[in-house]
């Protein structure tokens, strides 16, 4: 009996480690996303709370994150994000965006891009192909709060499945 209760107490405390040690990862990495959109003159909450890990090449410009779960934030508009974004950072904008859709009216659509073009206007734009939202710019200024979705995507998407020039390439692309 002692030692299934001694089992019992390591074990605990042997999860207890990894979810601590989880959630300084994912700390970490939101940390690491704020920064480097702020770096680049956007705001640090353009990407929601729940971040996983997350890369940035400075050479290219080039991040992904991974987010717990694909999930729902809602602004003036809604906001969907997959379990994976990615995309190309430089200073006031995120090109080729993978990974957001944006809602209008009651309808989505994926985000193309994500600008800022001039701070002090207090507007950002998202291009969603059609149109363009703007919203404040201020709305972005902490990661929203997202509500998990299993209907959004899972496949991952991964930074090695787009081109320089931003777009989807080869068999990873056919698949999306």
């Amino acid at each position: 009996m002692a030692a299934a209760l001694w089992t019992l107490v390591v074990l605990s405390a042997a999860v207890a480690a990894l979810a601590t040690e989880w959630r300084v990862a994912a700390t970490a990495a939101a940390e690491a996303a704020n920064e480097v959109l702020r770096a680049h003159q956007l705001p640090g909450g353009l990407l929601p709370a729940g971040i996983t890990a997350f890369h940035h090449d400075a050479a290219t410009g080039r991040f992904e994150a991974q987010l717990e779960a694909p999930c729902t934030a809602r602004f003036e508009v809604g906001l969907r994000y997959n379990a994976t974004v990615t995309g190309v950072i430089s200073p006031g904008q995120i090109a080729a965006i993978s990974g957001v859709a944006a809602q209008d009216l009651f309808m989505w659509f994926p985000v193309h891009d994500i600008k800022v073009d001039i701070p002090s206007s207090g507007v950002i734009y998202f291009n969603v192909g059609v149109v363009k939202k703007h919203l404040p710019l201020a709305v972005f200024d902490a990661p929203p709060a997202c509500t998990p979705d299993p209907l959004l995507r899972t496949v991952p998407q991964r930074l090695e499945d787009v081109g320089e020039d931003g777009l989807a390439m080869g068999a990873a692309a056919s698949s999306r």
